[in-house]
């Protein structure tokens, strides 16, 4: 038995209508095509997440290459930017197997 997951949040719906704000009743999970995605919600605060991951470690690149060329003697900087941007990227890794483990869960429940 195949259980698309549109189906299974049109069944449960209403069982967990009394647990969801009102404001975010209506929300779309995703935009429609051609739509921008709202300034909230849990896709917004995941490509910012990615984007900042990312970011930190673009920079923690860049000082270890100024190091490594001889345009920085900030040794301990670059290494305390690159310690940082791993454990970034290791919490977000986390956060990503957090996630897809509660859609795992989502996925088995009974209906």
């Amino acid at each position: 038995m195949n259980i698309e997951p549109s189906s299974l949040l049109l069944q449960t719906r209403g069982a967990f209508a009394q647990f969801v704000p009102p404001q975010l009743d209506q929300a779309p999970v995703m935009p429609a095509a051609g739509q921008q995605a709202a300034g909230s919600g849990f896709l917004h605060l995941m490509e910012n997440a990615v984007l900042s991951v990312d970011a930190q470690g673009r920079a923690a690149s860049d000082r270890m290459a100024a190091v490594d060329a001889g345009k920085s003697d900030d040794l301990v900087g670059a290494m305390l930017s690159s310690q940082e941007a791993s454990l970034s990227f290791s919490m977000l890794m986390q956060v990503r197997n957090k996630v897809m483990g509660a859609m795992d869960e989502v996925v088995k429940l009974q209906v």
